[in-house]
């Protein structure tokens, strides 16, 4: 695959390693909101994403409002995966909508969602959760998937069209068919998706070129685990996922994973991942220069 000519119009090479150190779920609860803030004082993460329809939303918001330099976007939500905390939707209460399972809430998991779903109803969703953190004073930066439960032919026009006309980054990365195999597609899946990513660098939306996640199945010390990812990143722009959260009962009631939560946290506060960056020779990026380029006038 060509380099991304993102690169190149962001002022780096083709061999460059550029990264976005991204926050997920943030506003899930409030051990998250705590960790967000803590790591932003920390000075190493790049971009983070709001879950909206969550109970500690609204706290997140106000977090990123105190700190006007904080990359902040919408973690766009249609899917909720915890038995001990659920939430729903914020435009609709509506059983026809396709969003709402039988106890009310989102569902669990994507294959419910991206069967049930209406594309016009998922559109109205999203629109209202991107209307509603701007409203919360959310400079959005860019939006992208919770789950991924958006990466489907039935919303993925909906997630482009919202980014288009709020003129903002979706999140999508320009793999191969091989690249979105490995995220778990199946071959019909990965080369329609492939296919799509294509269109969309063709219309001229900004699109990074890798996943990568710290786990969540592991607790322990990511911060030599971080520096063994970083070693192995390609050339190109990384989208490199963490979900930070702070260790309180409220998290460790909540989630089965709250130990690599908390792992993820615990290693971007640590002094050593300072040199850990600085050592892997990457460019740290967030979401606001692709938001910029975006906007510039063609």
């Amino acid at each position: 695959m060509r380099p991304n000519p993102l690169l190149s119009a962001l002022g780096y090479c083709a061999s460059d390693r550029v990264v976005i150190f991204h926050a997920d779920d943030i506003g899930m609860c409030g051990a998250t909101v705590d960790a967000y803030a803590d790591l932003l004082e920390a000075g190493l993460l790049t971009s983070a994403a709001l879950m909206v329809p969550c109970p500690a939303a609204a706290e997140g918001a106000a977090v990123a409002r105190a700190h006007p330099a904080a990359d902040m976007g919408v973690h766009l939500t249609i899917t909720s995966e915890w038995d001990a905390l659920r939430w729903g939707p914020v435009s609709t209460r509506d059983p026809a909508s396709g969003l709402l399972d039988a106890q009310g809430y989102f569902p669990h998991d994507n294959p419910e969602i991206q069967a049930n779903g209406r594309p016009e109803a998922v559109r109205d969703e999203l629109a209202a959760q991107v209307s509603r953190a701007r409203a919360w004073g959310v400079d959005v930066t860019h939006v992208d998937s919770h789950m991924g439960a958006l990466a489907h032919p039935k919303f993925l026009p909906a997630v482009m069209a919202l980014a288009g006309r709020e003129r903002v980054p979706a999140m999508y990365p320009r793999m191969g068919v091989d690249g979105w195999r490995a995220q778990g597609f199946d071959p019909l899946s990965a080369s329609l998706a492939w296919g799509y990513g294509r269109l969309v660098q063709a219309a001229g939306r900004p699109l990074v070129d890798h996943l990568r996640m710290l786990p969540l199945h592991v607790g322990g010390d990511h911060v030599e685990l971080t520096r063994r990812m970083l070693a192995d990143l390609p050339p190109g722009i990384t989208h490199f996922i963490l979900h930070p959260a702070r260790d309180t009962p409220e998290l460790r009631a909540i989630c089965s994973d709250w130990e690599g939560r908390v792992a993820n946290y615990e290693a971007f506060r640590d002094p050593r991942m300072v040199d850990v960056i600085a050592q892997s020779g990457v460019h740290a990026i967030g979401y606001r220069p692709l938001r910029e380029w975006m906007r510039q006038p063609t």
